[in-house]
Formats: structure tokens, C-alpha cells, sequence
């Protein structure tokens, strides 16, 4: 999902971004439209550029904010995403959410493609970043559902307790989605209720792409 063939008949290409708070099935959607494009679509999620904790000590990666700006180097990914406008290939960074640190010497080679798809809770929030992005899209879910389905994940799949993710999430993810992510709706071209259950908004989304993108 994460490559794409590259062709030298391949038009301009067109970014995507899909935006909106934790656990409202932005990953969902994207990986969608990624995979019904198939060889010419690409994903590349803003969670694989969280900065490397490895310096810290685990306690101190725990206390870390992760829903801050300043957690995730933005500045590489928009690098990355220069570069694949350039036709250039890039080496993306894979990351350890159960270490909360970048996997050394492990990257995912990512070559060009008529789409790129990128997701994530604050890639509107960064202006050098979002001026990139060709058509923003806001998910938007109520905070109740958004929360269950945050925990559910970080339990099984990042090996966290629950009191850890009732904590992460009182104490830095709620406020942070206050500060940042909320806000950052306005600027969104299309607003998507329900997440990666919506099936029509989807739907509609692929065939807008098909017809602009003209593969």
C-alpha cells in the first residue's frame, strides 16, 4: 500500500490529506482510497514521523505529549512529500508506538504516484504543510465514540493499559484536540461524518478522484 509504481506518462500529483480528531477512522478512509487506486495511489500516515524518544528513559517517553505539534517532525514529512512531487522516491521512517521510538535502520521505500494519500490529527494544523495538500478532508465523529475506539486500538495493538489510555487521553489528548484539531475543521474542503463507515462518502470521494486525477 505504502509503494507505487513509478511511470514516466505519470501526471502532476494530487495530495489528499484526511484530517480530524483521534479514533474518528481516518486511517480507515485512507487506506481505502489508497487501495482502490491501487499501484497509482500511495498512504503515508503523519504518525510515522514522531520524533525519536530513544535519548529518554520509558518513563519519560510515557509523559510525552503525542497529540502536540511539536511531537512529530512535520519539516521531514513535508520533505518527503517535496520530493514525491519531484518524482523522487523517499525512505519513510517506521515507528515503535509500543517503545515510542523510530525502528533503526528499518524505512519503507516509497516511490511516486499520480495520488498521495496522507493522514493524520494535525496535518491541518501546520500551514507549510497543509498548503501542500490539494484537497483537505475532516472526519468528524462524536468525541464519545472517537474515545472507544482510541483505547480499543492502544490495547491491543499498542500494548497499552487502560488506565494509561484514560490518563493520555484526559490529560493530553482531549486538550490538545481542543486546542488543535477542532480548530483546524476550517479549513477542510469536504467534512465526512461517520468515519470509514460512511460507505457513500467514500464511494463519492473515489469517483471525484477517478475524474480528476484520470488515471
Amino acid at each position: 500500500m505504502y509503494n507505487a509504481k513509478n511511470t514516466t506518462n505519470m501526471k502532476d500529483p494530487y495530495i489528499i490529506g484526511i484530517a480530524g480528531g483521534t479514533g474518528s477512522g481516518k486511517t480507515t478512509i485512507a487506506k481505502k482510497i489508497a487501495t482502490h487506486f491501487n499501484s497509482q495511489g500511495i498512504y503515508i500516515p503523519h504518525d510515522r514521523y514522531y520524533r525519536d524518544q530513544s535519548k529518554k528513559t520509558m518513563a519519560e517517553r510515557v509523559k510525552t505529549n503525542y497529540d502536540h505539534p511539536d511531537s512529530l517532525e512535520t519539516d521531514f514529512m513535508i520533505e518527503h512529500l517535496k520530493l514525491l512531487l519531484n518524482r523522487k522516491s523517499v525512505e519513510i521512517p517506521e515507528y515503535d508506538f509500543t517503545t515510542h521510538t523510530r525502528k533503526k535502520g528499518i524505512t519503507i521505500h516509497v516511490s511516486p504516484a499520480a495520488l498521495i494519500v496522507i493522514e493524520g490529527i494535525l496535518i491541518f494544523e501546520n500551514e507549510t504543510l497543509r498548503n501542500l495538500i490539494d484537497l483537505k478532508i475532516f472526519v468528524d465523529v462524536p468525541a464519545d465514540i472517537r474515545i472507544l475506539r482510541r483505547t480499543k486500538r492502544d490495547i491491543e495493538e499498542r500494548g497499552r493499559t487502560l488506565d494509561s489510555c484514560l490518563f493520555q487521553y484526559e490529560t493530553y489528548t482531549r486538550p490538545m484536540h481542543e486546542k488543535f484539531v477542532e480548530p483546524s475543521k476550517e479549513y477542510a474542503d469536504i467534512i465526512v461524518p461517520q468515519g470509514g463507515f460512511n460507505k457513500k462518502a467514500v464511494e463519492t470521494l473515489i469517483h471525484s478522484l477517478e475524474k480528476r486525477i484520470k488515471i
